[in-house]
């Protein structure tokens, strides 16, 4: 496959002002074809810069994402992955229902061989919570 064929389809990779999605409803996973669909091998993202908000005080909750998965036929590019990750920064939402979002838009995005996204959140009133999906466990 030419580079030219790999990088078609790709429109967030490139050059120029950076359109930030204001939900992940308007945020958009762009993916590319797994050139080593013969073997099983990792991919991890994290990022500890996280945020969102708390759907009940609007206060600014942080944590850290990490997102691991063997992909099949797809992965998905990291500069879209980031802009769908910052979508969440004005979104009031509980941590449960943020991981599981996470893990549900990159399944049916990718349909990986195996899925597993973790989310730590900082201290609130003394606790920090941690939420993490593991798809050879679901």
């Amino acid at each position: 496959m030419t580079d030219e064929k790999k990088l078609t389809g790709l429109t967030l990779l490139k050059k120029g002002e950076t359109r930030y999605p204001a939900s992940p409803d308007e945020a958009k996973l762009e993916t590319f074809e797994n050139a080593n669909q013969q073997r099983n091998y990792w991919i991890t993202f994290e990022t500890s810069e996280f945020t969102s908000l708390c759907p009940i005080t609007g206060q600014p909750d942080f944590a850290t994402i990490k997102i691991e998965y063997i992909p099949a036929e797809l992965c998905v590019e990291s500069k879209s992955l980031k802009l769908y990750l910052f979508s969440f920064r004005q979104i009031g939402t509980f941590y449960e229902e943020i991981v599981n979002r996470i893990y549900t838009d990159l399944s049916e995005q990718l349909k990986p061989r195996r899925l597993v996204v973790n989310g730590a959140f900082t201290a609130r009133g003394g606790i920090t919570s941690s939420v993490k999906i593991d798809s050879d466990e679901a």
